[in-house]
């Protein structure tokens, strides 16, 4: 219906108008932003098994890493999006190799799991911040609805490509945890670094299976920071979009020679260090838990979106019409206050006080483009997109 880049905002301001749609496209910058420091400390975790890294140099070297990234995503690197593609059939592959070796080693016990606790061992708390939090891994799937200005994939099947990119990985993390939990018992496993490097030095089995879960780890995190931080990535689309309905200074629409969006690539570098700062030794647990906090205020705000603007705009042409009317929208709202008070709870000092800070630069940044506007209404008159739109778009 709306098939603009700026996906969340354009949605958000049609319903609510342009402060609102601003506020929802920073908190999916927020949602994406995170994204390669959380990549650089995988890396880090990778790299230690063979390198140990003192943990005083832990966050430099995470700093280290997002910065080579901004160098490579400054050049002209199309092959990104095909190599992204092999890396993750290839990490598919050895996850289900390391799975099956763990599930045929005679080591594999279900007892492990049902003498401690079961499959929920912490009860309903629990399975309700887990829900929560684990939301993380499925971040993604609206890679679709951000990117669709620049496919020309029928709308009206739409929706398989985004239950894919939910059911995909939801089986292969389902085979490869149980794989794990049959080993050993969870509160064994829950203090372990690295599961499974681990589990095969404690019962014997071939390195060459510790190896491969590595690879794959790294492969996890090489094709995620590809898909977070390139020019064709959602990551710089919240700007360079934002910057093209004159919420953000044209700046941010400027490319280098490479096509590459220099400024967009520099503000993610900046937020990217930041976050590197504020996390702690338990980096797992802050960057799922502040990402995910912004993912129910977004899954929330765009089921909202679809219940006012079927209201407010009933005439628009909907090329796909989700089944079950408000109420699944209802049911999604429910769902994003779920993620968002389980995030909340797993949340430490840093985490809010990062959090805070982060929403104080987005309404220091709102103020200025207030003024910007006052000095220059015509120049930087905010534009609302609407199904009128699509043509010019397409054709540009």
């Amino acid at each position: 219906m709306l098939p603009f880049a700026s996906s969340v905002d354009v949605w958000t301001t049609n319903a609510f108008g342009h402060k609102a749609g601003w506020f929802a496209q920073w908190m999916m910058f927020l949602i994406q932003v995170v994204e390669p420091p959380l990549m650089a400390f995988i890396f880090i975790t990778a790299i230690n098994y063979f390198i140990p890294i003192p943990p005083n140099m832990v966050v430099w070297v995470a700093i280290g890493m997002v910065f080579v990234w901004y160098i490579i995503s400054n050049f002209n690197i199309g092959l990104t999006g095909k190599l992204a593609t092999i890396f993750f059939f290839t990490m598919v592959i050895i996850s289900l190799i390391v799975a099956i070796t763990f599930f045929s080693s005679g080591n594999w016990s279900y007892s492990n799991i049902s003498n401690h606790g079961g499959l929920f061992p912490k009860g309903f708390r629990g399975i309700f911040v887990a829900f929560a939090v684990f939301a993380l891994k499925f971040i993604g799937f609206e890679m679709t609805p951000t990117m669709i200005e620049e496919t020309n994939f029928p709308a009206k099947k739409m929706s398989r490509v985004i239950l894919s990119a939910l059911f995909v990985p939801a089986i292969l993390y389902f085979v490869v945890v149980l794989a794990m939990a049959g080993l050993a018992p969870w509160q064994e496993i829950a203090n372990m670094s690295m599961p499974e490097p681990e589990l095969v030095a404690k019962f014997g089995l071939p390195g060459i299976i510790a190896i491969a879960a590595i690879i794959s780890g790294i492969l996890h995190a090489l094709t995620t920071l590809m898909g977070f931080w390139t020019s064709s990535a959602r990551v710089l689309y919240v700007l360079y979009g934002a910057a093209q309905l004159n919420q953000l200074p044209e700046i941010f629409t400027k490319l280098n020679k490479h096509g590459q969006p220099v400024v967009a690539n520099l503000v993610v570098l900046g937020f990217s260090i930041f976050f590197c700062l504020f996390t702690g030794e338990n980096w797992v647990q802050y960057i799922y838990a502040i990402s995910c906090v912004a993912a129910g205020i977004i899954y929330f705000v765009c089921c909202l979106n679809v219940i006012v603007l079927r209201r407010k705009h009933p005439e628009w042409e909907r090329p796909y019409r989700a089944p079950g009317g408000d109420w699944l929208f209802i049911l999604g709202m429910l769902v994003g206050i779920w993620i968002i008070i389980g995030s909340t709870l797993e949340l430490e000092l840093g985490g809010y006080i990062s959090l805070g800070i982060y929403i104080v630069i987005g309404i220091l940044l709102n103020l200025l483009m207030d003024i910007y506007r006052k000095r220059d209404p015509e120049k930087h008159k905010l534009i609302t997109l609407t199904p009128k739109d699509k043509a010019s778009v397409g054709s540009k």
